[in-house]
């Protein structure tokens, strides 16, 4: 039996409603997650359905958290207090050894620093801390020669880019983002879960891969020491799975700002709406130029970490290249393991946000996206 959709889609939107049927009608029967989308700051898009899920469900979203964390960075670096050509080291003097003095904050947030990790790894309850990640990482010799080549820093580039904001304004990053962004728009977008929000919050479950699929994964294992291995912290016996990650109250706790936020499909999309439309008759956050400068491709082509091609702005991915192409140039957003995907498109006004419970097969943006996507996108070209 399929499930019941709930919520609303504004005049022109209905298709995004059949789309998330048909979502639903192909998933498992415990299918649980949320899609929100805004144009030009109007919510037009509001869908959930499953067991235990509504509106206000929070989820863990993964590495959707880097766009919350590189929200903050293009912030500050409108404002100037950060300058992206500047070398890390001019911030965080420490960051220079091995080599790495002459690596600029936009390098880093390109993912060229070749510091996707560590030699020896981190615990689990490690990975949860920002604040050690980066003082570990600062000693750390490059993987490859910065700037050379670009490679994803899955678990550390918050912490790595965090750092940099601390170092420039005496408060973390997750300070600055509760103060400037989440809690002036009221987004449930969380870098740092207050404990009288947990009872909001779903657990992260498995992937569920069909036979066929699991094929796939059993046929292209990672060596245990591989760069892959290394920048997802693999590498280390005992250290968990990245499944339990949002799992642990510690780290929905402290919010660790590469993979550890948590949010619904509203915070998410609400997030990129505020940035690029603005919410509530608040003002965009982004000036056209800052929005034009983090979407702009700083990196492109074959990632070292992933083996594949890959395209990243400052912070964000570049996400019509990287996941939906027909969306318009300079799309930032950032998706997650667990399937959730966000993102602003200026060029049409759309702010999207999708999150699930249950990690999607292969890993990365759900594949349902892309119908869901393609969907909301059309729809709001009507409007412009």
């Amino acid at each position: 039996m399929t499930q019941e959709i709930h919520g609303t889609v504004a005049e022109g939107f209905e298709a995004v409603r059949e789309e998330f049927a048909a979502v639903l009608a192909a998933e498992r029967p415990d299918y649980a997650g949320q899609l929100s989308a805004y144009v030009h700051g109007r919510r037009v898009v509001d869908l959930w359905a499953g067991p235990e899920t509504d509106a206000d469900t929070l989820f863990g979203v993964f590495s959707s958290t880097k766009g919350a964390a590189h929200l903050v960075v293009a912030l500050l670096m409108q404002e100037g207090t950060l300058d992206p050509d500047r070398e890390v080291a001019y911030y965080w003097p420490e960051f220079a050894a091995e080599g790495k003095q002459a690596v600029t904050l936009r390098e880093l947030l390109a993912h060229r620093a070749g510091v996707v990790g560590s030699d020896a790894g981190f615990t689990f309850d490690e990975l949860a801390d920002d604040r050690l990640i980066a003082e570990r990482l600062a000693t750390q010799r490059p993987f490859w020669r910065p700037g050379t080549a670009f490679g994803y820093h899955a678990l550390v580039i918050g912490a790595l880019t965090g750092e940099v904001v601390r170092r420039a304004t005496g408060r973390t990053l997750q300070e600055v983002y509760e103060e400037r962004i989440r809690a002036p728009y009221g987004l449930d977008f969380f870098l740092g879960l207050p404990e009288s929000e947990e009872p909001r919050y779903r657990s992260v479950e498995p992937m569920a891969p069909t036979p066929a699929q699991q094929a796939v994964l059993d046929a292209a294992p990672r060596g245990p020491h591989t760069l892959a291995s290394i920048a997802f912290n693999e590498h280390v016996p005992g250290a968990g799975t990245l499944v339990g990650h949002p799992n642990s109250r510690t780290v929905r706790a402290k919010g660790p700002a590469s993979a550890g936020g948590v949010a619904s499909a509203r915070g998410l999309a609400g997030m990129y709406a505020a940035a690029i439309s603005g919410l509530d008759g608040r003002t965009p956050l982004l000036k056209p130029d800052t929005v034009a400068e983090v979407g702009r491709i700083h990196s492109v082509g074959y990632d070292l970490v992933a083996r594949a091609h890959k395209s990243f702005g400052l912070g964000f991915q570049a996400t019509a290249d990287t996941w939906h192409p027909f969306l318009g140039a300079g799309t930032f957003g950032h998706s997650g393991a667990g399937g959730s995907q966000a993102f602003a498109d200026p060029r049409s006004g759309l702010a999207y946000g999708y999150t699930r419970r249950r990690i999607a097969f292969p890993g990365g943006a759900a594949p349902e996206n892309d119908g869901l996507v393609r969907a909301v996108h059309r729809a709001a070209l009507t409007l412009v």
